[in-house]
């Protein structure tokens, strides 16, 4: 396995991992692996077909329901005093 070396952590952000690590009943270096693998998976990768094909969809399921700016307004102020 590889190893990194990270340097100049700021004190509150050292002393906020080792709370989440002591929360989470991991070591500091454990706590950080999760930190990253979080990142690094949730930064998916999709190519511009896949993000169209996303959109197109999207477009599907609200054809019909148009929506304008005063109805927005309207709903938003909905019950409010």
């Amino acid at each position: 396995m590889r190893a990194i070396t990270v340097k100049n952590i700021p004190d509150n952000l050292y002393q906020r991992l080792k709370q989440s690590a002591t929360e989470n009943r991991r070591s500091i270096n454990s706590e950080i692996l999760v930190c990253i693998e979080l990142t690094v998976q949730s930064q998916k990768h999709e190519s511009v077909n896949d993000i169209l094909a996303r959109a197109r969809k999207l477009r599907q399921k609200t054809r019909g329901h148009m929506l304008t700016d005063k109805k927005f307004s309207e709903m938003k102020t909905a019950g409010r005093p």
